[in-house]
């Protein structure tokens, strides 16, 4: 059966990592099956916190790009203009969410008087797509699915980005009222989904973020890929690739570089873009840090290329942040059969997955030594083929990003 679906959210493809990313191959998954499929969403800005071309001179309107596909179905992406700040501060970030909560409001209204979508998915952050979910519920009578990529709320106050107690219980009260009005609402850990579930006071379903295995895969003779991206074929590479940004706690990868600039054939990558690459680039280069390169985001054609070069993959997170956010990275690094070194704290469902399936290195978050040492073992291991098999056979079982849709397609929007 056709189903007409209308996805609410600013992060959409062509962003190339994070929300984005998922949102995008969700929602052109869904059309290539054969559905009417609608998207209210900004403009491409992430990680670089900034419009990105060819849309940088239509920031300031609305705009309509329409794809059709061979089953039938369609792709109609309607983008609008909202604030995105290039140094993004808690307050800048409550502002950015809001001017994108009125401009999609604004362009909702117009939907009030079409044909009805059956289903509308709202994605958080913004938390605030959700009031816009539940309002083309109420006014159209459709069912509503919120799925929580990121508790935003949480995530911005034990990082420092909140500090008003009176704006947290307003934006917790805005967040339950969501919840009292979603058909469904879904997100992508168990531990998430368990935080969920005691604030909703409701189940939650799971929902993870997928990965296409069939265009991340492992290459056989690695090393004979890094000349191509200026390498020798005897380095060691040590690649952190992603967003650049605070709750990461990528200094300490410029301490394990400096740790280890003797050792002449281990070279480190942070690859990606963000608010806090510059700032991390300043840093290297008054510690004149000449075994670390900084690397643009790779585009998607080369992007299996490059992750196989990789010799160990870094998956870096700040304490408090290793049990909000599954790392997103992670999917990709999994089915390429990458060696994942992730900071992890015991608890934590990162680590409790991880070592589960025994599909990467942990080590303890947001500790230097750990962190050198734990390199240090990886790129000297001379028995790391079983990490490798788990990583890709993990990726494979869990995360094919058709088995996951096909749930979603045929258990959830029904």
């Amino acid at each position: 059966m056709v189903k007409r679906i209308l996805y609410l959210g600013y992060n959409f493809s062509p962003e190339l990592t994070g929300i984005g990313k998922y949102s995008g191959e969700m929602m052109e998954w869904l059309a290539k099956r054969g559905h009417q499929c609608t998207v209210i969403t900004g403009y491409p800005y992430y990680p670089q916190w900034q419009i990105q071309e060819p849309y940088r001179s239509k920031r300031f309107w609305f705009t309509k790009e329409k794809k059709r596909y061979d089953d039938g179905g369609s792709l109609t992406i309607y983008r609008c203009p909202m604030y995105v700040p290039e140094n993004p501060t808690g307050r800048k970030r409550i502002i950015s969410d809001f001017t994108f909560f009125i401009s999609a409001l604004l362009l909702l209204n117009v939907f009030f008087f079409k044909k009805r979508y059956e289903f509308v998915i709202s994605v958080s952050p913004t938390f605030l797509s959700g009031l816009l979910g539940v309002l083309y519920k109420t006014v159209k009578k459709a069912k509503h699915l919120h799925h929580i990529q990121d508790l935003q709320i949480e995530a911005a106050l034990e990082l420092g980005l909140i500090k008003s107690k009176k704006l947290v219980s307003f934006l917790l009260s805005i967040e339950n009222y969501i919840f009292r009005h979603s058909d469904v609402i879904s997100s992508i850990s168990d531990a998430m989904i368990k935080r969920i579930a005691e604030k909703a006071n409701r189940e939650v379903i799971f929902l993870p973020n997928w990965v296409d295995t069939s265009f991340f895969y492992p290459l056989e003779d690695r090393n004979s890929i890094k000349p191509k991206f200026g390498f020798d074929i005897d380095d060691k590479l040590i690649l952190y690739s992603g967003g650049i940004g605070a709750k990461q706690g990528l200094e300490n990868i410029l301490f394990a570089a400096e740790a280890l600039k003797n050792k002449r054939n281990v070279k480190f990558i942070v690859c990606g873009s963000g608010p806090y690459k510059e700032i991390l680039r300043e840093k290297a280069e008054k510690m004149a840090l000449h075994n670390l390169s900084f690397f643009p985001l790779q585009p998607k054609e080369n992007f299996n290329l490059f992750l196989n070069m990789a010799d160990v993959h870094l998956v870096i997170q700040k304490k408090n942040a290793s049990d909000l956010v599954m790392p997103s990275k992670l999917t990709t690094i999994l089915a390429v059969g990458g060696i994942a070194l992730i900071t992890a704290n015991q608890g934590t469902e990162l680590f409790d997955v991880v070592s589960k399936y025994g599909m990467g290195h942990l080590v303890e978050a947001e500790d230097q030594n750990e962190l050198i040492n734990g390199i240090t073992g990886l790129i000297e291991g001379n028995s790391l083929s079983e990490i490798q098999e788990n990583a890709y056979d993990y990726a494979k079982e869990f995360l094919n990003v058709d088995r996951i849709m096909e749930h979603l397609d045929s258990k959830v929007l029904v």
